[in-house]
C-alpha cells in the first residue's frame, strides 16, 4: 500500500498553513514555493480541503488561505478523508452487500480491524502536533503570537 502524492502534498500544505497560523491569509504561490510543489497541483488539492471546512479562503488584495479552524481541532484523519475518501481498505467493509460472503468472512474481519486501527491512529494525531514537530525541526518557537503588557 502506498500513500498518494495528493495526500502527501495535501498534508504538507496543511502543515505549512498551520505553521503560519496567525500571519493572516497566505497565497498559494508562497506555499508552493516553500514546499517545492507545483502551484497548479496545490490549487487542485485545496478544493476538497475547502469543501470539508479544513481551509478558509479570503479574496481581495490581502486574500489567500488559512486553516478553517484551529490546528488542534483538526485530526489527520479528516485531512486523509477529505483527500482520499473513506479509510476502508476493501469495499465489503463499508458496504457488506458488496460481497455475499461478508457475513461470515474472516478476511473481512481482518480488514475491518486493520482499517479501524488506521482510523484510530489518524484520529489520535492532530495537525497541531505535526506543526509543533515541524517548527521544532526548523528551530522555530512552538507558538507564535503577539504579546504586550
Amino acid at each position: 500500500m502506498k500513500i498518494s502524492t495528493r495526500l502527501r502534498y495535501g498534508l504538507r500544505m496543511m502543515m505549512d498553513l498551520g505553521a503560519r497560523d496567525g500571519a493572516g491569509p497566505i497565497l498559494l504561490r508562497e506555499i508552493a514555493r516553500d514546499e517545492c510543489i507545483s502551484e497548479k497541483y496545490l490549487s487542485q488539492i485545496i478544493i476538497p480541503l475547502k469543501a470539508h471546512g479544513l481551509v478558509a479562503t479570503f479574496r481581495g488584495a490581502h486574500g489567500g488561505y488559512m486553516l478553517g479552524r484551529p490546528a488542534a481541532d483538526i485530526p489527520v484523519r479528516e485531512i486523509v478523508e477529505a483527500l482520499e475518501g473513506t479509510i476502508e481498505l476493501v469495499d465489503c467493509v463499508e458496504s457488506p452487500a458488496a460481497c455475499s460472503r461478508s457475513g461470515d468472512c474472516v478476511a473481512r474481519e481482518f480488514w475491518e480491524g486493520l482499517g479501524g486501527a488506521m482510523r484510530g491512529y489518524l484520529e489520535s494525531v492532530t495537525l497541531d502536533e505535526l506543526v509543533r514537530k515541524l517548527k521544532a525541526r526548523r528551530g522555530e518557537p512552538a507558538h507564535q503570537g503577539s504579546y504586550s503588557i
